[in-house]
């Protein structure tokens, strides 16, 4: 048996979805699984299913609906008339610098005398602070333009009116109960506001900004506006998903020097551009520049119009990317240690383990800190925090990731008096407090965990939309889904379940034999599926088998062939009941036959071994897991070897050989 690795969850459906489902299949000459898929995402009826696939410019909100938009639009313009300095106050990752980047091309066509900064994420930190306020002011600057950063900053903006600088304040992150008393705050997640999208990107309400400042929106930076949505996680609906279609569309035009030259340094095609390539190829690139060196790396990148300067910068942060993720898994290695020794000592002591991973080192760089808790995440399913510490002062800097159900932010409002300063959502947050107080915050947090969590909230969840057929897994059917791009946050590319399908053959694949190949049907023309980091599965599953997969279809091109693939997520074999048992003389058999063979492949061994022995393939694949399980053999790389010195060890200490033939008696009892 194979089990699942997580919960699978296939979408809820009835007979008021399937009417609307037939509604929109009907008016909007859709298929029948693209109208299922509208309603699965909150599209079911006729008008918003139509925007859902259509949007165009003509769907964006009035950016005046936004608390403050006018007095923003006020200030920045009385801007302008007097030639004031203006400076626009940014982030360091990939929103900010987007959002940073949009306003410098925003205000070069308004012409104002401006110029932007950016803090450094090691040596100030996220968000205003007092020191860059005071270079403001000595610097001449009368009027701070803040992007994807200030709702927080109740103090800063005071501590500006003190020094004569006006703030307009542009965010997306949640308010606090008191926000900042400057000349506007525009943020869509305002209580008092009541603008119909909440959902904008630190970079999305830049846009609105640069709308209602343009008096129409500005298409033509779209393609920078898409980074940092993409990037931020954002949810891909109402205008984020138009920001998106239009910013993809504008880069596969390369129109932009900047992201013309950071494809190329990605090895990216522009041509086919799409929302995973900007969120796994460029924007952890652009976010390199903020983790390891300065943000103004990127802005530079995406403002200039001189694709020397451009390729430069590019090729720069591609290095810094490389650099990053040596960082990132040398700090994963050393994480993985300490997190094993804490373990193993709650172990030693008769404690539970924590229900939370907290975990910080000196060195550790704050730049990528949060890259290591998503990784941990993954590997552990645990809410995780990840500190950088600071040997002289010992203050810590934290980056937090968290599972389904356990609010990050609710929780460390809880704790809110032990951290100095605390942000975020439910998923994702940052805290800095002193290293005297991590093993009470530890404490604290796993003690919520173990309150608010439930033992079914251990286990990762696997959203499923469709149940389909191996028939239904065509070239056509995926044309038909990517109608729905494009794909991200808050509208995934379609997740499918094939139930009860047999498997032609298994393979072992890449490096090590790391990655799992399946041809999935009665014959080798059937689906191919590619499973990554399943390898190991290889040495278990059996050919004709029937096993349950989940993941999503995609079109695999390989000599001008298109051909439909099934990415792998997740799968699910059922122990098969043998048509006779197996004596102990076979598998002594098979067992010399091994050992003559010495080191032999895995693929296709089962079919040599049962024409040579006589036996039914699925009886030949047990055998081996027997073998496997009691360490007579050893799989690895799709290479199977006999042990060097394999220990005595009666077959009927082999679990899977006790459940085997348990199945085999009761079927053998049951009655025809």
């Amino acid at each position: 048996m194979i089990q699942r690795k997580t919960r699978w969850e296939l979408a809820a459906w009835d007979s008021t979805s399937s009417e609307q489902a037939r509604r929109l299949s009907q008016a909007l000459q859709v298929s029948p699984l693209v109208a299922r898929l509208l309603v699965q995402r909150g599209c079911g009826e006729v008008e918003s299913a139509s925007i859902f696939l259509n949007g165009d410019a003509k769907h964006f909100h009035d950016p005046y609906l936004m608390k403050d938009m006018e007095a923003a639009v006020a200030r920045i313009k009385e801007a302008a008339e007097k030639c004031e300095r203006v400076r626009i106050y940014g982030d360091y990752d990939a929103d900010g610098v987007s959002s940073t980047s949009l306003l410098v091309l925003v205000f070069r066509e308004l012409g104002l005398s401006f110029d932007y900064y950016i803090p450094h994420r090691a040596k100030e930190g996220y968000g205003l602070n007092r020191r860059a306020l005071e270079l403001a002011r000595e610097e001449g600057i009368s009027l701070i333009v803040t992007v994807d950063t200030g709702i927080s900053a109740y103090d800063e903006v005071e501590y500006a009116k003190e020094l004569g600088i006006d703030m307009v304040v542009t965010d997306h992150h949640e308010p606090p109960d008191r926000i900042p008393d400057a000349c506007a705050v525009v943020n869509p997640k305002r209580a008092d506001c009541g603008y119909p999208f909440k959902g904008l990107a630190g970079v999305g309400v830049a846009f609105k900004l640069a709308t209602a400042l343009l008096h129409r929106p500005p298409l033509e930076w779209a393609d920078v506006a898409s980074l940092g949505t993409i990037a931020d996680l954002m949810p891909l609906e109402d205008e984020n998903r138009i920001i998106v279609r239009y910013g993809l569309k504008r880069m596969s035009e390369g129109k932009r020097t900047g992201f013309k030259a950071l494809a190329e340094a990605a090895g990216i095609e522009l041509e086919q551009i799409t929302s995973t390539n900007v969120a796994f190829s460029m924007a952890p690139r652009i976010n390199a520049a903020g983790r390891l060196d300065h943000a103004k790396r990127a802005v530079e990148l995406l403002t200039t119009e001189s694709y020397d300067e451009a390729i430069l910068a590019a090729v720069g942060l591609d290095s810094l990317n490389k650099e990053r993720q040596r960082i990132v898994d040398d700090m994963v290695k050393e994480a993985e240690k300490l997190w094993d020794a804490r373990l193993h000592a709650a172990e030693s002591e008769g404690k539970d383990a924590p229900a939370v991973i907290l975990l910080g080192a000196e060195g550790w760089n704050v730049g990528v800190i949060g890259i290591v808790a998503s990784k941990l995440l993954d590997r552990y399913y645990k809410p995780v925090i990840i500190f950088g510490i600071d040997e002289a002062t010992g203050m810590c800097k934290g980056s937090a990731r968290s599972i389904d159900g356990f609010d990050l932010h609710a929780a460390l409002t809880v704790c809110e008096e032990l951290l100095d300063h605390y942000g975020g959502h439910q998923a994702a947050a940052g805290m800095s407090l002193h290293r005297d107080r991590l093993s009470a915050l530890e404490q604290r947090l796993s003690e919520l965990a173990s309150e608010w969590l439930s033992e079914e909230d251990w286990i990762p969840r696997t959203k499923i939309d469709l149940a389909c057929t191996l028939e239904e897994a065509t070239l056509e059917t995926i044309a038909e889904l990517s109608l729905m791009e494009p794909f991200g946050m808050g509208n995934p590319s379609p997740r499918v379940m094939i139930e009860g399908v047999p498997v032609a053959d298994m393979r072992a694949i890449g490096k090590e034999g790391k990655h799992l190949k399946l041809t999935l049907g009665k014959s080798r023309g059937g689906l191919d599926a590619i499973g990554f980091s399943m390898g190991e599965l290889a040495s278990r599953l059996r050919a004709a088998s029937a096993i349950d997969v989940i993941g999503e279809l995609s079109v695999n091109v390989w000599n001008g062939h298109r051909k439909p693939q099934l990415q792998l997520h997740d799968l699910h074999a059922e122990p098969t009941v043998l048509s006779y048992f197996p004596t102990r003389e076979q598998f002594g058999e098979v067992y010399q036959l091994l050992r003559r063979a010495g080191t032999v492949r895995w693929s296709g061994l089962c079919e040599k071994l049962g024409a040579r022995c006589g036996m039914e393939r699925d009886v030949i694949a047990f055998i081996l897991e027997v073998f496997q399980e009691l360490q007579f053999i050893e799989v690895s790389a799709g290479m199977v070897q006999v042990a060097a010195a394999p220990g005595k060890r009666d077959l009927a200490t082999s679990s899977r050989y006790c459940s085997a033939q348990q199945r085999y008696m009761n079927k053998q009892a049951s009655p025809v």
